[in-house]
């Protein structure tokens, strides 16, 4: 790719956005009120507005590899903070995709260096349903099922944490799981029951007052 091409492509997106709007850019300097926080992959084949069809200033975006949420990782607990404690976003989805190259990674047996620590998260997940895994004979359908797992496992880290616990006990806010199936194109949202998840281990997690039942 032509690094050059990136700016021309600028300058035709920067036209075309003023002809339909001349305070198109003006407008947007004021500031963001975006409604939903979107956690997905870092995969350069999923693209969080494109899929969604939102516009600049609606979606506040973070993304890594596998769409995770890591207690440790400064960078996803700093975004969540701010989208959910400043921002006030009244929805936190997690973004998963099909044939998600950080799942695959994680399923296999190699030394990958530096980014061993992160795979080893997803490892995790693995590992707490091996059980359901290892009945699936298909490795596609197995590894794709690992995606959907994976999600529902980052989507209970957001509530273990006190930000999004806090908000959902004060105004409702709503936690999601999605998955992106690449070859449809089609964004399919797990509907995965919290509350059935979360009543045995909530005791656990709860950090004030919090019930598994207001999700």
């Amino acid at each position: 790719m032509d690094i050059k091409k990136v700016f021309k492509n600028n300058e035709l997106w920067i036209a075309e956005k003023l002809e339909k709007d001349k305070n198109y850019f003006s407008d947007l300097s004021k500031g963001q009120n975006p409604d939903i926080l979107y956690i997905g992959c870092s995969d350069s084949r999923v693209t969080a507005e494109e899929l969604m069809g939102v516009q600049p200033g609606e979606v506040f975006v973070h993304r890594n590899i596998a769409n995770m949420v890591i207690s440790i990782d400064l960078n996803v607990m700093s975004v969540l903070e701010y989208a959910v404690g400043t921002l006030k976003v009244n929805h936190v989805v997690v973004c998963g995709h099909y044939f998600c190259g950080g799942v695959r990674a994680a399923m296999n047996a190699a030394d990958l260096g530096l980014i061993n620590p992160w795979l080893r998260n997803i490892r995790d997940v693995y590992r707490l349903h091996k059980k359901e895994l290892n009945k699936i004979e298909d490795e596609t359908k197995r590894y794709n099922r690992l995606v959907e797992i994976n999600v529902q496992e980052q989507c209970v880290n957001l509530i273990k944490t006190a930000v999004v616990q806090r908000h959902i006990k004060s105004r409702g806010l709503k936690v999601h799981g999605w998955v992106f199936d690449i070859e449809t194109g089609k964004l399919i949202d797990l509907k995965i029951d919290f509350s059935k998840i979360l009543e045995e281990i909530m005791e656990i997690y709860d950090l004030g007052n919090f019930s598994h039942e207001m999700l």
